[in-house]
């Protein structure tokens, strides 16, 4: 579950607000062993995940690098270059 989050941090652009938001989500998922939580346990777990989104958008704000900014699309294409090499075809 939690391979579907990915470094936010030093991206041009910057993180958006549904990267944040998926990031939480599935850190949510993962700590509380639900993809989608019972009616009893929903509110729970939606407050979880805003309050996470909340952290992670405060941390991406505060941190600090003297590294250049990465390119989205050059990360990606590495990643797919990876998985192609390690899997045989990948379907992007």
């Amino acid at each position: 579950m939690c391979r579907n989050i990915r470094p936010l941090f030093n991206f041009e652009p910057p993180a958006s607000r549904n990267e944040m938001h998926d990031a939480a989500l599935q850190f949510v998922r993962k700590i509380s062993g639900y993809t989608h939580p019972s009616k009893a346990n929903e509110a729970a777990f939606n407050d979880a995940v805003d309050d996470i989104e909340r952290v992670v958008k405060r941390l991406l704000k505060e941190l600090e690098t003297d590294a250049p900014k990465r390119d989205r699309e050059v990360v990606a294409a590495k990643a797919r270059e990876r998985a192609k090499l390690r899997y045989g075809r990948v379907d992007a």
